[in-house]
């Protein structure tokens, strides 16, 4: 359990209240320190799923905790750049971005209560929306940087790209889980009432 792999997934946790509390640091040098600890953040998240690959150090616990820390560590630091500029050309797409992490982790959740997770598993687009998503956030946390105002425009294209590749997953994965919803095919878990 207490493999590479599974302390770089816990490392990330970790790291997100420290970024939180070094974004809002009222000094120069906080921005460029926070947007180092999310990229560190961001490459612990390939790392992490490379060397248990590789080193074949998958686990339960791994499974479990990668995608939590992915999904905590995103909403966490898009809230925190949504509050330093609380505009809708910024509420837009971190409200797609938020709104499809919740709706495709209960898709899959359900998905795997009935034994079909693999009709919903990570795709390759997911893997471009992840990238686009990581590199925009990092370029919004910039915004004050002496790097200029470019750095903060690219980073808002970059973020409605991700939320147009979010979106675009996301049917994806509904269309792939739609015989399921449907009823077209028959579940094995039966309906899950909610809590």
């Amino acid at each position: 359990m207490w493999n590479l792999p599974n302390i770089l997934t816990m490392l990330r946790i970790v790291l997100i209240p420290i970024f939180v509390a070094v974004f809002y640091i009222d000094e120069p040098w906080a921005p460029y320190a926070a947007a180092a600890l999310f990229g560190a953040a961001a490459f612990t998240d390939w790392l992490d799923g490379y060397l248990a690959r590789l080193w074949e150090q998958t686990s339960p616990l791994g499974a479990f905790l990668d995608p939590v820390a992915d999904k905590l560590m995103v909403a966490v630091s898009l809230v925190v750049v949504l509050q330093a500029d609380p505009r809708i050309l910024l509420a837009l797409p971190v409200i797609v971005i938020i709104g499809r992490e919740i709706t495709v982790s209960a898709l899959r959740e359900w998905m795997a209560e009935i034994g079909a997770r693999a009709a919903v598993a990570v795709s390759n687009l997911g893997k471009v929306k992840t990238t686009a998503q990581m590199v925009s956030i990092v370029l919004l946390i910039l915004r004050d940087s002496i790097f200029g105002p470019w750095v903060y425009d690219l980073g808002i294209l970059l973020v409605y790209i991700a939320a147009i590749l979010t979106l675009w997953s996301m049917v994806l994965y509904l269309m792939a889980a739609w015989p399921s919803l449907s009823g077209k095919v028959p579940v094995k878990g039966g309906e899950k009432k909610s809590a």
